[in-house]
């Protein structure tokens, strides 16, 4: 069963897998580089895609866990990014019930381009589930996407506003928020725009 959000990632997967590559993580995550934990570090990224990000944060020798329920990006991920030590799960927001089961806290948690995918209620459960899984004073980060929604997906727009008050209701400080445009040439052409967020357990 596709979880809810993800519709759309498996049918386009081919061409997924090379635009999530063409971009570095310094290039993605400029504005909130400095935030980044040392390593080592034990990070989840969640919705983690390719595993771009998650083999960047473990070439820096970060302890990682790349959540991805899309079976397609889960596989090119792992065959791509084989040499890095990073721990593969398939799981989804809003529970996260496998990653809870594991009892672990994490110094960081990146939740890149995924909030937007969950509505209102799913938000909810899936902040107090990722919320749960952070070490005392560890890091959220989160990037919301603003603009026209892609044939065959599903998303939400959702506000700063909305996350950080959500975020406050379970012990999570904002620390960092910028809006900017969007690196890459399809998102320029279409107008996407993306809200980054940090927050601290």
């Amino acid at each position: 069963m596709t979880p809810s959000g993800t519709e759309g990632y498996a049918e386009k997967a081919g061409r997924l897998v090379k635009r999530y590559e063409a971009l570095s993580f310094e290039e993605k995550h400029a504005p909130v580089l400095h935030l980044l934990p040392a390593a080592p570090a034990s990070i989840a990224d969640i919705g983690a895609g390719t595993g771009a990000d998650a083999a960047w944060l473990a070439s820096r020798g970060h302890r990682v866990v790349a959540v991805e329920p899309t079976a397609p990006l889960r596989e090119a991920g792992m065959a791509l990014h084989a040499a890095q030590p990073i721990e593969w799960i398939d799981d989804s927001l809003p529970a996260l019930a496998w990653l809870h089961g594991r009892e672990a806290a994490f110094d960081a948690v990146l939740l890149t381009a995924v909030w937007m995918h969950l509505d209102a209620a799913q938000r909810r459960r899936a902040m107090a589930a990722v919320a749960a899984l952070l070490a005392p004073g560890g890091l959220l980060l989160m990037s919301l996407r603003h603009g026209p929604v892609p044939a065959g997906r599903r998303m939400f727009d959702v506000t700063a506003q909305e996350t950080i008050a959500l975020a406050r209701e379970h012990g999570l400080r904002a620390v960092f928020e910028a809006r900017n445009a969007s690196l890459q040439p399809e998102n320029i052409a279409a107008g996407v725009a993306w809200t980054r967020l940090a927050f601290r357990a």
